[in-house]
């Protein structure tokens, strides 16, 4: 069993995402109607979602800012109706201050952070609102992210990065208990960097927080692959399993159903293999 704060959730759980953007690299365009945002949230609870992430602004390579009003705009109704509607906890995907604030209010129960809680204000803010928080490492800003990422050490630099904003957190009052942990796959890294971060996620499992691991669909699949992203649910569905085999216990996904059903047959194997 997974908890944070009042979230009570198997482990592993599954995150389904909702973008309610025009522009998000998988998505984009699809959701940005309450009534079809709604309709892919229930989707998704009854196929097993333990969260719905819900977003309304894009941090894919590239994408541009949006006003933190227009980010209300489009996420306070869609959590309003999730809420009323799903009996699933509601994690909000921004990094700005207000919109945490509003979309709690709206009935979120968990931040979904990129910037970790480094916009002015963000730490403040969460602190205030006492709800869990996933810290997400990302070198640079995602309209620029992608411009030749550099590290010397990718595994041993997100993961002090991690230690270094969960103590931050601590020290403004948020507990380890309210915390979760997000190397940033794709956020200012090359592919060979994503590939190392999820071959050595067990270092990233020890800093202490769940570790919540976002692959669904993205470049570095492709690049493997040579899929486009309309065609990679096998690699993601392979990319989770293998996260969770390394210590991720939350995983943030577009397909649901198949990312579910494939982590019941590993956690059987893996529950099997270990009691005998």
């Amino acid at each position: 069993m997974l908890r944070l704060g009042p979230i009570e959730m198997d482990s592993p759980a599954v995150m389904g995402i909702l973008n309610t953007t025009p522009d998000s690299f998988s998505d984009g365009g699809r959701f940005t109607a309450p009534t079809a945002a709604l309709l892919h949230a229930e989707q998704m609870a009854a196929a097993g979602a333990s969260i719905i992430d819900i977003g309304g602004e894009s941090t894919r390579p590239g994408a541009a800012e949006v006003s933190e009003q227009e980010e209300i705009d489009r996420v306070v109704p869609v959590i309003e109706a999730v809420r009323a509607s799903v009996d699933v906890p509601i994690s909000v995907d921004t990094s700005k201050p207000e919109v945490m604030r509003a979309a709690v209010a709206a009935g979120a129960t968990m931040i979904n952070d990129v910037r970790a809680l480094r916009l002015e204000g963000a730490l403040q803010a969460a602190a205030e609102l006492q709800k869990p928080v996933c810290l997400m490492h990302m070198r640079g800003q995602p309209g620029t992210m992608q411009q030749k990422p550099r590290y010397d050490d990718v595994v041993g630099e997100v993961t002090q990065f991690l230690r270094d904003r969960v103590a931050q957190c601590a020290q403004a009052g948020l507990g380890e208990d309210l915390l979760v942990i997000d190397p940033g796959f794709g956020f200012g890294k090359s592919a060979e960097d994503n590939i190392e971060l999820l071959a050595n996620l067990r270092q990233l499992a020890a800093i202490g927080p769940p570790l919540l691991i976002g692959v669904s669909r993205k470049s570095t699949l492709g690049a493997i692959t040579g899929r486009e992203v309309d065609r990679r649910l096998p690699a993601s569905i392979t990319a989770a399993v293998m996260a969770v085999e390394r210590g991720a216990q939350i995983v943030r996904v577009h397909d649901v159903a198949e990312t579910v059903d494939a982590l019941r047959i590993a956690i059987t194997v893996m529950q099997s293999e270990y009691s005998e």
